[in-house]
């Protein structure tokens, strides 16, 4: 016996409570994903103007030298790769937001399903996201311990 044909059974009902709750999350989701985009169009500002915010800090500040204009580059090169990288998981809430509502709202099982997928699509990424950034931590402090016991 196959598990899918025991899967393709059983039907899952959301009593009013657990709908309440998802339309709340929903409603949630919607507005930190709103303020995702406010803070991703900071950032990419931000990568526009570094350049130029720091090759006049670079003139202006004696301690800086000729080394603003590059940096700013630089600073900005990462501000806009972070803004990037920051967009998807933003963009897959306010999806699962966005379809999430519709399937309330026109009571649709399909725009629920995509909602799902969205949420999944935007924890997959968060996941992936943090174990980058674990491993990126645990390789900068192992290159941090060589470099102090060769010192």
């Amino acid at each position: 016996m196959e598990e899918t044909s025991v899967f393709e059974k059983f039907e899952l009902h959301l009593d009013e409570s657990a709908k309440g709750f998802l339309k709340e999350t929903a409603k949630w989701a919607y507005f930190l994903s709103i303020l995702g985009f406010i803070g991703v169009a900071i950032m990419a500002v931000i990568a526009l103007f570094a350049g130029t915010l720091f090759s006049t800090l670079g003139s202006t500040v004696p301690g800086m030298g000729g080394m603003g204009g590059s940096f700013g580059v630089v600073i900005g090169v990462v501000y806009f790769a972070l803004a990037a990288i920051y967009f998807f998981p933003v963009y897959y809430l306010n999806k699962f937001a966005a379809n999430a509502k519709k399937a309330f709202r026109e009571n649709d099982s399909e725009a629920l399903t995509n909602s799902f997928e969205y949420l999944k699509s935007h924890y997959k990424f968060i996941g992936i996201f943090t174990l980058s950034i674990m491993i990126l931590y645990g390789l900068i402090l192992v290159f941090a311990v060589i470099g102090g016991l060769l010192s």
